[in-house]
């Protein structure tokens, strides 16, 4: 099976990346654009976006602006040929009964391109935002995505009215159409949790969630796929990291000295490591202490540094680990995607490790 690549948080000002550094990622609709037509053209995979809601405080401009990611993906679809890309939905948003009719209405549009990121959501100041607040525990989270997702599949799969009496949904003679081009809509869940990964491994067709690199994430992988072989399912398991290629080592790591050390927006980097140790567990604490770097770089994702070689051989010690794809952030997307696909690409498949076309897969 073909090794995914992806392009991870385009649509954010500044992408992964808590810099000052001025040629630091526009998230304007042009550049995004631009961005998604390259992508296309290179045989990228796929586009994830964030769902960002608010900023990240006054001082900083990290994420100050962020395209919806529905309308995001909508607008590109009907712009591009054969790439997928995925919305990102939080469930404690979004009503699933509009979901489901925005989600199949885009896979229409698209020809069947469309992908679906279910996230239970984390970050205390936009549920205050929406007059939610935020549940504690992440069992609880993740029982409203849960039953968020279940209405969605019904909507997707049943001709007749159906009734929901849950814990979170009352709904009455809920009926959706049109449904999906092909019944379904490829999905997946980030959640680097305990209740995260095991939501995926019992719904999504890929897991997404954040490992310290290859060596521990094979074990993350191979404890994703048992648990979905319990449920008698097949999930593949994608990952993250930020690229900083250049023609030498010396180049690529002066270039990260940079933007992630130089430049680094130091407030940003403290505020989005403070809220992630406080609402979320896709880091550890040991991962928010030693890796507050990783955060400037590429808020807390695997480094790809280096020469092209470098980066490829890092790339396929995560194929070797298991993955069946990563998600990629660059400091300027769309300046530095062609060199990266022009000589980093070709290097993967010389060393074994076949990538696209083809997109994510449903079940």
């Amino acid at each position: 099976m073909a090794f995914q690549l992806g392009l991870f948080s385009p649509n954010t000002e500044s992408g992964l990346a808590i810099t000052n550094a001025p040629e630091r990622w526009r998230a304007t609709w042009d550049n995004n654009l631009r961005l998604a037509r390259i992508a296309d053209e290179a045989g990228i995979d796929f586009l994830l976006p964030v769902a960002r809601w608010i900023d990240w405080g006054k001082e900083t401009e990290f994420h100050r602006s962020a395209l919806d990611p529905l309308v995001w993906a909508s607008g590109l679809l009907a712009q591009t040929r054969r790439i997928r890309i995925f919305t990102t939905l939080h469930t404690a948003f979004h009503h699933p009964v509009v979901a489901a009719k925005q989600l199949a209405t885009v896979d229409h549009l698209s020809g069947g391109r469309a992908g679906l990121n279910i996230v239970a959501g984390w970050h205390a100041p936009e549920y205050e935002m929406f007059g939610l607040n935020l549940p504690s525990d992440h069992d609880t989270r993740y029982a409203l995505a849960q039953e968020w997702w279940d209405v969605v599949r019904r909507l997707w799969t049943e001709p007749d009215p159906f009734d929901v009496d849950g814990r979170f949904f009352q709904l009455r003679h809920v009926v959706g159409a049109p449904k999906p081009l092909s019944g379904h809509i490829p999905t997946i869940n980030a959640g680097s949790s305990p209740q995260g990964r095991s939501f995926a491994a019992r719904n999504a067709d890929r897991a997404f969630t954040v490992v310290g690199g290859p060596d521990d994430g094979a074990g993350v992988v191979s404890a994703i796929r048992a648990e979905a072989a319990g449920h008698g399912r097949e999930v593949g398991v994608f990952t993250l990291g930020h690229v900083v290629c250049r023609p030498t080592r010396d180049e690529a790591r002066a270039r990260l000295a940079y933007y992630a050390d130089e430049q680094a927006d130091w407030p940003a980097v403290e505020e989005v490591m403070r809220l992630q140790g406080l609402h979320a567990q896709s880091f550890t604490p040991e991962m928010l202490a030693v890796h507050r770097d990783r955060f400037a770089a590429g808020h807390g994702s695997c480094p790809l540094v280096g020469d092209p070689d470098d980066v490829a051989d890092a790339l396929a010690a995560f194929a070797a680990a298991g993955f069946d794809g990563i998600a990629l952030s660059f400091l300027d997307y769309a300046d530095e995607l062609g060199y990266f696909a022009a000589e980093v690409v070709p290097r993967l498949a010389a060393r074994g490790v076949p990538t696209g076309p083809a997109a994510v897969a449903g079940p």
